[in-house]
Protein backbone atom coordinates (compact mmCIF):
# COMPACT_ATOMS: atom_id res chain seq x y z
CA UNK A 1 0.00 0.00 0.00
CA UNK A 2 2.96 2.35 1.09
CA UNK A 3 4.52 1.28 -2.22
CA UNK A 4 1.18 2.43 -4.48
CA UNK A 5 1.11 5.62 -2.36
CA UNK A 6 4.57 6.63 -3.35
CA UNK A 7 4.02 5.66 -6.93
CA UNK A 8 1.17 8.46 -6.62
CA UNK A 9 3.30 10.75 -5.23
CA UNK A 10 5.85 10.29 -7.43
CA UNK A 11 3.72 10.57 -10.67
CA UNK A 12 2.65 14.54 -9.74
CA UNK A 13 6.04 15.14 -9.38
CA UNK A 14 6.48 13.89 -12.72
CA UNK A 15 3.76 15.62 -14.14
CA UNK A 16 4.96 19.06 -12.58
CA UNK A 17 8.37 18.73 -13.46
CA UNK A 18 7.42 17.56 -17.34
CA UNK A 19 5.39 21.19 -16.85
CA UNK A 20 8.77 22.60 -15.74
CA UNK A 21 10.72 21.40 -18.28
CA UNK A 22 8.06 22.46 -21.34
CA UNK A 23 8.68 26.15 -20.06
CA UNK A 24 12.08 26.28 -19.36
CA UNK A 25 12.92 24.38 -23.11
CA UNK A 26 10.11 27.43 -24.20
CA UNK A 27 12.50 30.20 -23.61
CA UNK A 28 15.00 28.54 -26.85
CA UNK A 29 12.82 26.44 -28.50
CA UNK A 30 9.38 28.32 -30.07
CA UNK A 31 6.60 25.71 -31.31
CA UNK A 32 7.90 21.92 -31.58
CA UNK A 33 5.46 21.10 -28.12
CA UNK A 34 4.34 17.71 -29.86
CA UNK A 35 8.18 16.67 -30.59
CA UNK A 36 9.36 18.12 -27.08
CA UNK A 37 7.09 15.31 -25.51
CA UNK A 38 7.52 12.80 -27.60
CA UNK A 39 11.52 13.55 -27.01
CA UNK A 40 10.54 13.23 -22.98
CA UNK A 41 8.63 9.73 -23.72
CA UNK A 42 11.60 8.30 -25.71
CA UNK A 43 13.85 8.99 -22.96
CA UNK A 44 12.07 7.90 -19.97
CA UNK A 45 10.40 4.97 -21.49
CA UNK A 46 14.70 3.94 -22.21
CA UNK A 47 13.91 4.61 -25.83
CA UNK A 48 16.32 6.45 -28.64
CA UNK A 49 14.76 8.75 -31.05
CA UNK A 50 15.04 9.46 -34.70
CA UNK A 51 14.68 13.21 -35.68
CA UNK A 52 13.89 13.82 -39.71
CA UNK A 53 13.39 17.37 -40.47
CA UNK A 54 15.41 19.98 -43.44
CA UNK A 55 18.18 22.05 -42.45
CA UNK A 56 17.48 25.28 -40.22
CA UNK A 57 14.61 23.66 -38.40
CA UNK A 58 16.66 23.79 -34.77
CA UNK A 59 16.97 20.10 -34.57
CA UNK A 60 20.48 20.06 -32.80
CA UNK A 61 19.35 23.35 -30.81
CA UNK A 62 16.28 21.37 -29.46
CA UNK A 63 18.45 18.33 -28.50
CA UNK A 64 21.22 20.71 -26.87
CA UNK A 65 18.82 22.47 -25.08
CA UNK A 66 17.38 19.59 -23.37
CA UNK A 67 20.51 18.02 -22.73
CA UNK A 68 21.03 21.60 -20.66
CA UNK A 69 18.09 20.84 -18.90
CA UNK A 70 18.62 17.62 -17.34
CA UNK A 71 21.47 17.02 -15.49
CA UNK A 72 23.50 14.49 -17.41
CA UNK A 73 26.00 14.34 -19.92
CA UNK A 74 26.02 15.42 -23.01
CA UNK A 75 28.72 14.99 -26.36
CA UNK A 76 27.99 15.59 -29.95
CA UNK A 77 29.36 13.84 -32.73
CA UNK A 78 28.86 14.97 -35.80
CA UNK A 79 29.20 12.24 -38.85
CA UNK A 80 31.26 12.63 -41.75
CA UNK A 81 31.83 9.95 -44.43
CA UNK A 82 35.25 9.29 -42.37
CA UNK A 83 34.65 9.10 -39.64
CA UNK A 84 35.97 5.45 -37.92
CA UNK A 85 33.97 3.26 -35.50
CA UNK A 86 36.64 4.23 -32.90
CA UNK A 87 35.89 7.92 -32.70
CA UNK A 88 33.02 6.73 -31.33
CA UNK A 89 33.32 3.88 -29.04
CA UNK A 90 36.55 5.28 -28.00
CA UNK A 91 40.64 3.43 -28.73
CA UNK A 92 43.11 1.64 -27.32
CA UNK A 93 46.20 3.41 -26.45
CA UNK A 94 49.75 2.65 -26.03
CA UNK A 95 51.12 4.44 -22.08
CA UNK A 96 54.76 4.51 -20.67
CA UNK A 97 54.78 3.88 -16.86
CA UNK A 98 58.32 6.47 -16.51
CA UNK A 99 59.37 5.14 -13.44
CA UNK A 100 59.01 1.39 -14.49
CA UNK A 101 59.49 2.06 -18.03
CA UNK A 102 56.80 -0.35 -18.79
CA UNK A 103 54.43 0.34 -21.53
CA UNK A 104 50.46 -0.76 -21.62
CA UNK A 105 47.67 -0.08 -23.05
CA UNK A 106 44.88 1.90 -21.65
CA UNK A 107 41.50 2.43 -22.75
CA UNK A 108 40.51 6.59 -23.72
CA UNK A 109 36.59 5.84 -23.79
CA UNK A 110 34.91 8.24 -26.83
CA UNK A 111 32.15 10.59 -27.14
CA UNK A 112 29.60 7.59 -26.69
CA UNK A 113 30.51 7.27 -23.05
CA UNK A 114 27.79 10.41 -22.11
CA UNK A 115 23.82 10.07 -20.54
CA UNK A 116 22.77 11.77 -23.97
CA UNK A 117 24.44 11.61 -27.27
CA UNK A 118 23.54 13.69 -30.08
CA UNK A 119 24.44 11.47 -33.28
CA UNK A 120 24.13 14.58 -35.71
CA UNK A 121 23.62 13.79 -39.88
CA UNK A 122 23.76 9.69 -38.89
CA UNK A 123 23.31 9.03 -42.65
CA UNK A 124 26.33 10.70 -43.49
CA UNK A 125 28.22 8.10 -42.19
CA UNK A 126 29.02 4.86 -43.96
CA UNK A 127 27.34 1.34 -42.57
CA UNK A 128 30.74 0.42 -40.48
CA UNK A 129 30.86 3.54 -38.61
CA UNK A 130 26.58 3.41 -37.91
CA UNK A 131 26.83 -0.02 -36.59
CA UNK A 132 29.55 0.98 -33.88
CA UNK A 133 26.80 3.49 -32.68
CA UNK A 134 23.86 0.78 -32.93
CA UNK A 135 25.59 -1.85 -31.13
CA UNK A 136 25.85 0.42 -28.19
CA UNK A 137 22.13 1.79 -28.37
CA UNK A 138 21.32 -1.61 -28.42
CA UNK A 139 23.56 -3.25 -26.00
CA UNK A 140 24.34 -0.26 -23.68
CA UNK A 141 27.97 -1.46 -23.68
CA UNK A 142 31.13 -0.69 -25.80
CA UNK A 143 33.17 -3.69 -26.61
CA UNK A 144 36.63 -2.72 -27.58
CA UNK A 145 39.43 -5.88 -27.83
CA UNK A 146 39.02 -8.25 -25.29
CA UNK A 147 37.11 -5.83 -22.17
CA UNK A 148 33.81 -4.79 -22.51
CA UNK A 149 32.36 -1.53 -20.82
CA UNK A 150 28.94 -0.76 -19.60
CA UNK A 151 27.64 2.99 -20.60
CA UNK A 152 25.90 4.61 -17.90
CA UNK A 153 22.17 4.87 -17.20
CA UNK A 154 20.28 6.61 -18.39
CA UNK A 155 21.73 6.45 -21.50
CA UNK A 156 19.48 8.01 -24.84
CA UNK A 157 20.68 8.09 -28.25
CA UNK A 158 19.36 11.43 -30.76
CA UNK A 159 20.06 11.22 -34.15
CA UNK A 160 19.46 13.89 -36.65
CA UNK A 161 18.70 12.91 -40.54
CA UNK A 162 18.29 15.75 -43.34
CA UNK A 163 15.84 14.11 -45.39
CA UNK A 164 16.61 16.09 -48.82
CA UNK A 165 19.98 16.18 -49.54
CA UNK A 166 20.78 12.46 -49.76
CA UNK A 167 23.33 12.34 -52.21
CA UNK A 168 27.05 11.46 -50.48
CA UNK A 169 24.49 9.63 -47.96
CA UNK A 170 24.49 6.16 -46.51
CA UNK A 171 20.87 5.72 -45.46
CA UNK A 172 20.06 3.38 -42.23
CA UNK A 173 18.54 -0.06 -43.34
CA UNK A 174 14.78 -0.65 -42.11
CA UNK A 175 16.45 -3.56 -39.58
CA UNK A 176 18.66 -0.95 -38.46
CA UNK A 177 16.01 1.66 -38.11
CA UNK A 178 14.06 -0.59 -36.00
CA UNK A 179 16.63 -0.08 -33.33
CA UNK A 180 15.08 3.66 -32.77
CA UNK A 181 11.74 3.97 -30.76
CA UNK A 182 10.32 7.37 -32.53
CA UNK A 183 10.89 8.40 -35.69
CA UNK A 184 10.08 11.93 -35.44
CA UNK A 185 9.27 14.71 -38.28
CA UNK A 186 10.22 18.02 -37.16
CA UNK A 187 7.74 20.42 -39.29
CA UNK A 188 7.96 23.96 -40.53
CA UNK A 189 7.06 26.55 -38.09
CA UNK A 190 3.93 28.29 -37.99
CA UNK A 191 4.27 31.96 -39.08
CA UNK A 192 3.73 33.42 -35.40
CA UNK A 193 6.67 31.23 -34.22
CA UNK A 194 8.88 32.27 -37.57
CA UNK A 195 8.18 35.54 -36.40
CA UNK A 196 8.97 34.67 -32.75
CA UNK A 197 12.14 32.80 -34.01
CA UNK A 198 13.66 35.82 -35.85
CA UNK A 199 13.00 38.40 -33.13
CA UNK A 200 14.91 36.22 -30.71
CA UNK A 201 17.25 34.86 -32.41
CA UNK A 202 18.88 38.34 -33.78
CA UNK A 203 18.52 40.44 -30.27
CA UNK A 204 21.71 40.54 -28.07
CA UNK A 205 19.29 39.00 -25.09
CA UNK A 206 21.08 35.82 -24.13
CA UNK A 207 19.06 32.83 -22.51
CA UNK A 208 20.71 30.82 -19.42
CA UNK A 209 18.83 27.39 -18.87
CA UNK A 210 17.95 26.15 -15.50
CA UNK A 211 18.38 22.29 -14.78
CA UNK A 212 15.30 20.98 -14.27
CA UNK A 213 16.04 17.28 -13.62
CA UNK A 214 19.14 15.44 -12.52
CA UNK A 215 20.15 11.43 -13.34
CA UNK A 216 18.27 10.05 -10.16
CA UNK A 217 15.20 11.83 -10.50
CA UNK A 218 15.01 10.38 -14.33
CA UNK A 219 16.32 6.95 -13.57
CA UNK A 220 13.53 7.11 -10.69
CA UNK A 221 10.89 7.97 -13.19
CA UNK A 222 11.99 5.64 -15.85
CA UNK A 223 11.21 2.62 -13.37
CA UNK A 224 8.01 4.49 -12.24
CA UNK A 225 6.63 3.88 -16.30
CA UNK A 226 6.93 0.12 -16.35
CA UNK A 227 4.99 0.15 -13.17
CA UNK A 228 2.56 2.08 -14.59
CA UNK A 229 -0.77 -0.37 -14.76
CA UNK A 230 -2.40 -1.58 -18.03
CA UNK A 231 -5.79 -2.85 -19.22
CA UNK A 232 -5.56 -5.89 -21.05
CA UNK A 233 -8.14 -4.28 -23.95
CA UNK A 234 -5.28 -1.39 -24.51
CA UNK A 235 -2.71 -4.22 -24.73
CA UNK A 236 -4.93 -6.08 -27.25
CA UNK A 237 -5.59 -3.30 -29.31
CA UNK A 238 -1.77 -2.38 -29.61
CA UNK A 239 -1.16 -6.00 -30.95
CA UNK A 240 -3.65 -5.81 -33.07
CA UNK A 241 -2.80 -2.69 -34.77
CA UNK A 242 1.10 -3.84 -35.65
CA UNK A 243 -0.54 -7.41 -36.51
CA UNK A 244 -2.70 -5.30 -39.34
CA UNK A 245 0.19 -3.42 -40.56
CA UNK A 246 1.57 -6.81 -41.98
CA UNK A 247 0.41 -7.68 -45.48
CA UNK A 248 0.85 -12.15 -45.12
CA UNK A 249 -1.86 -12.36 -41.85
CA UNK A 250 -5.63 -12.93 -42.28
CA UNK A 251 -6.68 -9.56 -40.50
CA UNK A 252 -4.66 -7.55 -42.68
CA UNK A 253 -7.20 -5.37 -44.51
CA UNK A 254 -7.23 -5.18 -48.91
CA UNK A 255 -5.10 -1.78 -48.63
CA UNK A 256 -2.43 -2.97 -46.82
CA UNK A 257 -1.71 -6.45 -49.03
CA UNK A 258 -1.85 -3.71 -51.69
CA UNK A 259 0.30 -1.18 -50.52
CA UNK A 260 2.89 -2.87 -47.73
CA UNK A 261 5.69 -4.86 -48.38
CA UNK A 262 6.44 -5.50 -44.66
CA UNK A 263 5.03 -4.67 -41.74
CA UNK A 264 6.05 -3.63 -38.17
CA UNK A 265 7.79 -6.24 -36.05
CA UNK A 266 7.35 -7.46 -31.99
CA UNK A 267 9.50 -4.68 -31.33
CA UNK A 268 6.70 -1.86 -32.65
CA UNK A 269 4.10 -3.52 -30.08
CA UNK A 270 6.39 -3.28 -26.91
CA UNK A 271 7.25 0.77 -27.85
CA UNK A 272 3.26 1.24 -28.52
CA UNK A 273 3.12 -0.10 -25.18
CA UNK A 274 5.61 2.03 -23.79
CA UNK A 275 5.31 4.98 -25.13
CA UNK A 276 0.99 5.12 -24.21
CA UNK A 277 2.51 3.99 -20.26
CA UNK A 278 5.16 6.94 -20.42
CA UNK A 279 2.34 9.59 -22.21
CA UNK A 280 -0.43 8.48 -19.95
CA UNK A 281 2.23 9.01 -16.66
CA UNK A 282 2.96 12.48 -18.07
CA UNK A 283 -0.60 13.60 -18.42
CA UNK A 284 -1.15 12.53 -14.84
CA UNK A 285 -3.27 9.73 -15.48
CA UNK A 286 -2.74 6.30 -13.55
CA UNK A 287 -3.31 4.19 -16.60
CA UNK A 288 -2.96 4.06 -20.06
CA UNK A 289 -5.65 4.43 -22.79
CA UNK A 290 -5.83 3.33 -26.28
CA UNK A 291 -5.82 7.37 -27.61
CA UNK A 292 -2.17 6.86 -25.68
CA UNK A 293 -1.35 4.33 -28.14
CA UNK A 294 -2.99 6.60 -30.94
CA UNK A 295 -0.54 9.64 -30.33
CA UNK A 296 2.02 7.60 -30.18
CA UNK A 297 1.38 5.16 -33.09
CA UNK A 298 2.75 7.21 -36.56
CA UNK A 299 6.40 7.71 -34.39
CA UNK A 300 6.60 4.25 -33.69
CA UNK A 301 5.09 2.20 -36.79
CA UNK A 302 6.53 5.17 -39.52
CA UNK A 303 9.92 3.35 -39.85
CA UNK A 304 9.14 -0.04 -39.01
CA UNK A 305 6.62 -0.06 -42.10
CA UNK A 306 8.00 -0.28 -45.46
CA UNK A 307 5.67 0.44 -48.14
CA UNK A 308 5.46 -1.37 -51.85
CA UNK A 309 5.90 0.17 -55.49
CA UNK A 310 2.20 -0.08 -55.79
CA UNK A 311 2.04 2.44 -52.89
CA UNK A 312 4.20 4.99 -54.43
CA UNK A 313 2.07 4.67 -57.90
CA UNK A 314 -0.56 5.49 -55.82
CA UNK A 315 1.65 8.56 -54.38
CA UNK A 316 0.39 6.82 -50.72
CA UNK A 317 2.81 7.80 -48.02
CA UNK A 318 3.19 5.50 -44.91
CA UNK A 319 1.89 7.86 -42.67
CA UNK A 320 -1.36 7.81 -44.64
CA UNK A 321 -1.42 4.19 -44.24
CA UNK A 322 -0.51 4.36 -40.76
CA UNK A 323 -3.56 7.33 -40.33
CA UNK A 324 -5.84 4.91 -42.43
CA UNK A 325 -5.21 1.62 -40.19
CA UNK A 326 -5.90 4.10 -37.10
Amino acid sequence: MNKERDDVQKLKEMVEAFGRLKAELSKTIIGQEKVIEQLVIAMLARGHALLVGVPGLAKTLLIRSLAEVLDLSFSRIQFTPDLMPSDITGTDIIEEDHTTGKREFRFVKGPVFANIVLADEINRTPPKTQAALLEAMQEHRVTAGVESYVLEEPFFVLATQNPIEQEGTYPLPEAQLDRFMFNLRVEYPSRDEERKIVEQTTSATAVELKKILDRESILDYQDLVRRVPIAENVINYAVDLVGRTRPDTEDAPDYIQKWVAWGAGPRASQYLILGAKTRAALNGNATPSIEDVKAVALPVLRHRILSNFNAEADGISVDEIIKKLL
